[in-house]
């Protein structure tokens, strides 16, 4: 018996949320999902019951933008598990262990209740740690040494393993939140909660009324309420430029912004024309950024279990060997921590500032590798995401000639338009990832309003734009309800 016969009974089993029977109205996909948003929000402001602030801070904190959730909530662990586990099948799918068949209806099933029971291990595999990896008062999330609950005293121990089953919760709900969205609403969970949570970050950056946003910093330096310095001596440019003013995070948050818009209507199309109707034409464009900005997530998503084990290994080694990392605050100062951590900010690699501590030569090497493993990851997993979500040579070629249509001046047989498809989508999906990779570092060292990764408002702006996209093409089909029909929505 293999290990489909042998699982079936309980991948079958998991709870799943129901397909709409026909079409949903658009209007009704809006209140779901404005209802999905308005929830996500409410529970990123739980506060984990017997939870004592403090501790080392977010262990997520440089990778939330794209992880979501918040810290010390009902959403500790944010979209990290889903993300975690759609690797994990994604690797074992390309290397054709798993033995399903995504077009068999009974495959389908397996593989959707094996992804869910992947993700709950994985927040388990997540909180645990974070929880219990050192004392009630200290660690990653620390924990009340005693509190009471129903008038009965619960112990340090008995309150740790409270805030880990509220974990448990925030977690299984923020992946059927998802499903849900996917279903029922516009677009993905997964890509609303990164457009709500760097949203919120942008815009605070923007409006809070201190030092750290934006027009507020220029009011004081308008007004003289704080000094720049000279212009002329340079102190004064640097403060305007990156320190009070940053006006640099201000031009790379615009340049971001623009450059996604532009890749996004930068396109290859492939004339079609109908074999039967004449006069039937149409187009398939082959985007420059072909895969998507969302493999990004996968990439970061490795980076950041990286830097969580060396957390893990740091808080119960106490004293790891050197060439592993040694941590300064919570975070790798140097070793190989340090190395593979990503340049997170403009602090991180202007060595010539008080905020760096290692020498040019280290910081240079950690820039190179972190450049390289974006550049190099971003094509990798653009081919992964790519093969995976049937947009392949060898789906499309199949979905163009199902839907009856042809590319001109060429034989209507699907090898030879999957031949046609294999002269763009492979090269582009490889260049738009290693460009998007090298985006987001770029975005990364000089920084953006409101402390937003390179990587978290990348995909907020493309997200953001391919929602768009969806709503225009929902409100086109609500408006001529045959369109449906053609394009197999119904």
């Amino acid at each position: 018996m293999g290990w489909k016969e042998a699982a079936e009974p309980v991948l079958t089993r998991m709870p799943a949320v129901r397909r709409p029977e026909g079409h949903v109205p658009f209007k009704r996909k809006l209140m779901w999902t404005a209802g999905i948003l308005m929830l996500y929000f409410f529970l990123t402001s739980i506060t984990l019951l017997g939870y004592q602030a403090g501790g080392s801070g977010d262990l997520f904190g440089e990778f939330r933008a794209i992880l979501a959730g918040a810290h010390g909530s009902v959403l500790q662990v944010g979209i990290g598990p889903i993300v975690t586990a759609s690797i994990v099948l994604q690797l074992l799918g390309g290397a054709n262990l798993l033995g399903l068949d995504t077009d068999d209806p009974r495959d389908q099933v397996l593989y959707q209740g094996l992804q869910k029971l992947l993700v709950i291990l994985m927040v388990i595999l997540t909180g645990l740690p974070m929880v219990f990896s050192g004392p009630p008062g200290g660690g990653f999330l620390p924990a009340k040494t005693s509190m009471q609950l129903g008038g009965m005293a619960l112990t340090a121990t008995q309150i740790q393993i409270l805030m880990f089953a509220q974990i448990l919760v925030g977690g299984i709900l923020i992946l059927y939140m998802d499903e849900v969205v996917s279903k029922w609403g516009v677009g993905s969970g997964i890509g609303l909660f990164i457009i709500a949570g760097v949203s919120q970050r942008l815009v605070t950056g923007f409006i809070q009324p201190n030092s750290q946003g934006f027009f507020y910093s220029w009011y004081e330096i308008l007004t003289g309420q704080v000094e720049i310095g000279s212009i002329a001596s340079g102190e004064g440019l640097y403060a305007l430029l990156v320190t009070q003013g940053d006006l640099i995070g201000l031009f790379t948050t615009l340049l971001i912004f623009g450059i996604v818009v532009y890749a996004e209507s930068v396109r290859v199309e492939i004339p079609l024309s109908h074999a039967r109707v004449k006069g039937a034409r149409g187009r398939f464009p082959v985007k420059l950024i072909y895969a998507s900005v969302l493999p990004m997530i996968l990439v970061r998503a490795v980076q950041a279990n990286v830097q969580f084990m060396g957390q893990i290994l740091n808080s119960q080694w106490g004293n790891m060997p050197t060439w592993l990392g040694t941590y300064s605050q919570g975070q790798p100062a140097s070793g190989f921590f340090y190395y593979v951590a990503p340049i997170y900010s403009r602090q991180d690699w202007m060595w010539w500032t008080a905020n760096v501590s290692q020498e040019w030569w280290q910081v240079m090497i950690r820039i190179g590798i972190d450049v390289t493993f974006m550049i190099v990851g971003g094509a990798v997993f653009a081919i992964f995401w790519v093969e995976t979500t049937d947009m392949g040579p060898e789906s499309t070629a199949k979905q163009i000639q199902n839907s009856g249509m042809q590319i001109p001046g060429f034989r209507q047989n699907v090898g030879v338009i999957e031949k046609v498809m294999e002269r763009y989508i492979p090269q582009v999906t490889v260049i738009g990832g290693a460009l998007v990779g090298l985006l987001a570092v770029c975005a990364n060292m000089l920084g953006t309003i409101g402390g937003i990764s390179g990587t978290g408002l990348l995909l907020a702006v493309s997200i953001t734009y391919k929602l768009y996209e969806e709503i225009a093409e929902e409100q086109m089909m609500e408006m001529h309800p045959m369109m449906r029909q053609m394009f197999g929505s119904e």
